[in-house]
């Protein structure tokens, strides 16, 4: 069965490494671009969906969703798409949902860290 864009290889990693190649077509400095760009536009977007209306809020995290699934963060992909649907579906649950989001992200940015001072 095919994997989704929300699915990684091994779902612990707050990065598929193995998705993040074959995305950048093995070219390293295209690799590190793509995790830098993905590490400032996170925080951002984290920082603005605390602050945000529901509205915002979804709009923003479906952003985020769509960031993660193309560099392979499949839980912040997943935590994303939970902020989407609260951000619809279920208000009351939103400040949840983003501090759940924050803290795949805060993994992802982690690793994303280690992976760039690797070089």
């Amino acid at each position: 069965m095919a994997q989704s864009a929300f699915e990684t290889a091994d779902p612990i990693a707050a990065i598929d490494r193995g998705h993040l190649t074959r995305m950048t077509f093995g070219d390293r400095s295209l690799e590190q671009e793509v995790l830098q760009l993905f590490d400032r536009q996170a925080s951002l977007l984290i920082a603005r969906m605390r602050n945000g209306d529901g509205a915002l809020v979804g709009a923003l995290a479906h952003t985020l969703k769509g960031s993660a699934a193309g560099i392979g963060a499949g839980q912040v992909a997943r935590a994303a798409a939970e902020a989407e649907r609260a951000a619809a579906d279920a208000p009351a649950e939103l400040s949840a949902t983003i501090d759940r989001l924050a803290l795949a992200v805060d993994e992802a940015r982690a690793l994303i860290a280690e992976l760039l001072r690797q070089g």
